[in-house]
C-alpha cells in the first residue's frame, strides 16, 4: 500500500504538498552567493534553500527541501516585475498555492499573500520601519541595516515577525505566533523572496 503523501492529510488548500513548516520558528540566511538561501528550522536542520536563476527574463527563485528534491518554485507573473505579482507554484502537483504581491510603493515595503484564483487576501508582510525602507532604496548603504517586518492574517491580527539581524550577509528570523489559517510555506519563501527583491 502507498505511503501517504506530506499533506494528504491536511485540508489548508494553501499547503505545500512537499514539505511541512509547522516550526513556529525558522531562521533564512543569505549564502556568500548572492540571492541563495538556507531555510533552518528550530533544531537547526537545513528545511529549504533556494536560489534566484540569474539572467532570467522573467525571475525564478526555485527552492528544494534540505534532501535536494524540488519543494516549489517562485515565479515573477511579469517580464522584469518592478512591483508585481510571485506565484508560488507546488513542485509536486505543478499548482499555484498563492501569489504573492508587492503593494506598490517606492518607500514602503509591503506585500500581501493571496489567492492565486480569486486574489483574497490570506497574510500581509509589513514593513516596521518606514524611514529605514525608504533609505534603504535611496541610500545603498542603509541595506546593511537589518529590517524588521510584521506577519497579519486575513482580518487585521498579528500573528507573526521577520527580524533581520546584523549580519555581513542577510540573516532573518521568521516567528509564527498563532498562524490560524496564514499558510506558513509562503510566509517562509516570501521571507526570501522579498529580501532578494528589495536589495536588487
Amino acid at each position: 500500500m502507498a505511503e501517504p503523501s506530506i499533506h494528504e492529510s491536511r485540508t489548508n488548500p494553501y499547503d505545500i504538498s512537499t514539505i511541512d513548516l509547522s516550526d513556529d520558528r525558522y531562521e533564512v540566511k543569505q549564502s556568500a552567493v548572492r540571492n541563495k538561501y538556507a531555510v533552518r528550522d528550530g533544531a537547526g536542520n537545513v528545511v529549504l534553500r533556494g536560489k534566484q536563476k540569474m539572467f532570467k527574463m522573467k525571475e525564478e527563485f526555485p527552492f528544494v527541501t534540505g534532501d535536494g528534491a524540488d519543494a516549489f518554485t517562485v515565479k515573477a507573473g511579469g517580464i522584469l516585475d518592478v512591483a508585481g505579482n510571485y506565484a508560488i507554484v507546488d513542485a509536486g502537483t505543478g499548482e499555484e498555492v498563492v501569489v504573492l504581491d508587492e503593494d506598490f510603493s517606492l518607500f514602503v515595503e509591503n506585500w500581501t499573500i493571496r489567492d492565486p484564483e480569486t486574489g483574497t487576501p490570506l497574510a500581509t508582510i509589513r514593513s516596521k520601519n518606514k524611514l529605514l525602507s525608504a533609505l534603504r532604496h535611496l541610500v545603498s548603504v542603509a541595506n546593511l541595516v537589518p529590517n524588521k517586518y510584521e506577519i497579519f492574517d486575513a482580518d487585521g491580527d498579528h500573528v507573526g515577525d521577520i527580524e533581520g539581524k546584523f549580519s555581513l550577509r542577510d540573516a532573518y528570523t521568521v516567528s509564527i505566533d498563532d498562524a490560524g489559517d496564514v499558510p506558513r510555506e509562503a510566509v517562509i519563501a516570501a521571507a526570501c523572496v522579498l529580501d532578494a527583491l528589495e536589495n536588487q
